[in-house]
Formats: C-alpha cells, structure tokens, sequence
C-alpha cells in the first residue's frame, strides 16, 4: 500500500509534466476541475490517463479513476491535487475499488 505522501508526489510529478504546465508552481490545492482549472476536458482526460498509467507504473495501483463511482459522487474527486489524492487513496485501500496487478 503506497503512502499519501507518494501519491500526492506523483500527482504533482504528472501535473508538471502535463502538455501544456500550469503556470507557476503547483501543490496539493491547484485547481484540476472547474473555471480556475488550468485544464480543458481534453487536457483533463490527458491528465487522468497519465495518472492512471503512473499510478500503475511506479506504485503498483492498477485503478480507473474516471467511472461510475467517481462521477456520482456529489463533490468530484478531480477538483483539486488534494481531492484527487484522497480518492486514490480510498480506492487503494478499498478491497473492491482497486484492481491488483
């Protein structure tokens, strides 16, 4: 089971390595979803993905961050890094929310 802290690492480690950057520096509070976010759909979904394949890739974490139960939550996951980061982390811990590799 990764900690917080590297997940958080490697959303932040994604998010400066998107096509186009944010401008400026990035932490836990930078905006993913919504008017303040520096992404369009397209450059969301981009993210995600990249995400998803990291997540795999350097934790371990086999996880589908964009489906039903992330769309049906009342607050998206994908507001904020921080957000984001919690939900990965309910879904790794979660006996039916993560595949293992």
């Amino acid at each position: 089971m990764p900690s917080i802290e590297s997940v958080r690492d490697l959303l932040l480690k994604c998010l400066q390595e998107a096509d186009p950057p944010p401008p400026g520096p990035v932490d836990t509070e930078t905006v993913l979803l919504g008017k303040s976010s520096h992404f369009d759909s397209l450059g969301l979904v981009n993210y995600i993905v990249d995400v998803e394949q990291a997540l795999e890739d350097e934790l371990g974490i086999a996880v589908t961050l964009a489906d039903e139960r992330a769309m049906s939550q009342t607050r998206s996951p994908f507001r904020t890094v921080q957000s984001l980061t919690d939900y990965i982390m309910t879904l790794a811990t979660a006996d039916d929310g993560a595949d293992t590799p």
